[in-house]
């Protein structure tokens, strides 16, 4: 089981463990609560899931896999474009996306274990 007291990640170089670090201030908490807005949207979380999966892939490869229309998806994924969580990549006249940081597939493993954890109640305790 890894020990969840220090960063075992391999999506960015070795920092403190959260539990040590100084408190964040107002403007990295402003910050923090921008991406996890940006990254709540539940269009967003589908396609950034479809990249998870697949790697990469082109607008209607990914409106095919979240079942919307590519309109809707290049507007979501300029969004992320925006604030670099995606690339992109031309090959003729298709352009592909990928997910540039890894981190983003990290967060996205923790939070789904959180639901899974919470509808299964592993983690509930009296209190």
């Amino acid at each position: 089981m890894a020990d969840r007291s220090r960063n075992t990640t391999s999506c960015c170089p070795p920092k403190p463990a959260l539990a040590q670090r100084k408190m964040i201030t107002s403007e990295q908490a402003r910050e923090l609560a921008g991406l996890f807005k940006m990254l709540g949207n539940e269009t967003r979380a589908r396609i950034l899931h479809a990249l998870v999966r697949a790697g990469e892939l082109c607008v209607s490869e990914l409106a095919d896999a979240v079942a919307m229309k590519p309109q809707a998806i290049s507007n979501q994924l300029q969004r992320l474009a925006d604030r670099r969580v995606v690339a992109t990549r031309r090959e003729g006249t298709m352009i592909y996306y990928r997910i540039v940081d890894p981190c983003v597939a990290e967060i996205f493993e923790r939070a789904l274990c959180l639901l899974e954890d919470a509808e299964s109640g592993v983690h509930t305790r009296a209190v």
